[in-house]
């Protein structure tokens, strides 16, 4: 099937979300205590090197990033469960979007305040930010593109090998996916030099501002796929349509 303008439309937010978690994983990874808070495979690894005794990997940090991430998606499901919209992406969506930059913001502005995290402030900050990125994940769903789920790209390098030309696909969503990956990639990257010349504190600001730019974008492609049906519905309904024949 190949993508359609709608997807088109929901492909900038979700790339801008992906962004904003190129530069969480950096900030945690770099700036915090080498935890991933967006990438659950690397940290279920780690806590799996942690249990076998490495002592240069922290297993408290991991694990509480992974408990993190459970919570915030289970959160999420709950807020977004069995709620509809006319387009593929209700509000509630929306709203935990605005939760999740809100929260990527505040933290930022708090680490400036506060200073650089350590201890207690560092372990909570990691866990927090791994809630708002297990939110994250759940709520980009509801854009119903599996292969930009904002978080995880291994899945998605698969599908963009498997549909190549040189494995027989049609590659008709070479974009999407090639643009998942590039965006996540430059997001760490963004990370990485935000770190070094500026601060982690830096780089979390960025990383929210990102995330309130996915949440904008996604709703402004809501809202034009809302006034299509809007007017295919008015078309329809039109004496000589197919609804008044």
């Amino acid at each position: 099937m190949k993508p359609t303008d709608s997807d088109a439309s929901y492909l900038v937010g979700l790339f801008a979300l992906t962004v904003a978690t190129g530069l969480v994983d950096a900030v945690s990874y770099l700036a915090l205590d080498r935890v991933f808070t967006g990438n659950m495979t690397g940290n279920v690894l780690f806590v799996g090197f942690g249990l076998a005794g490495s002592g240069e990997v922290p297993l408290l940090n991991n694990a509480l990033a992974l408990v993190g991430f459970l919570a915030g998606a289970i959160v999420a499901g709950r807020l977004v469960h069995g709620r509809t919209h006319v387009t593929r992406l209700p509000t509630a969506h929306l709203l935990v979007l605005c939760g999740t930059a809100a929260t990527a913001l505040a933290s930022g502005v708090a680490w400036l305040l506060l200073g650089a995290p350590a201890g207690g402030w560092l372990i909570g900050l990691t866990a927090l930010l791994a809630a708002a990125m297990g939110m994250q994940a759940v709520v980009a769903r509801g854009a119903r593109i599996s292969d930009v789920t904002t978080v995880v790209i291994t899945s998605t390098l698969v599908n963009f090998a498997l549909d190549s030309p040189l494995a027989g696909g049609t590659f008709d969503k070479w974009v999407r996916r090639a643009g998942a990956v590039v965006s996540m990639g430059a997001g760490g990257a963004l990370g990485a030099l935000l770190i070094s010349a500026w601060s982690g504190a830096g780089a979390l600001l960025v990383a929210g501002a990102c995330m309130a730019l996915g949440a904008i974008g996604l709703g402004a492609a809501r809202h034009r796929e809302g006034r299509r049906a809007a007017g295919t519905r008015t078309v329809l309904e039109r004496p000589g349509g197919e609804a008044g024949r």
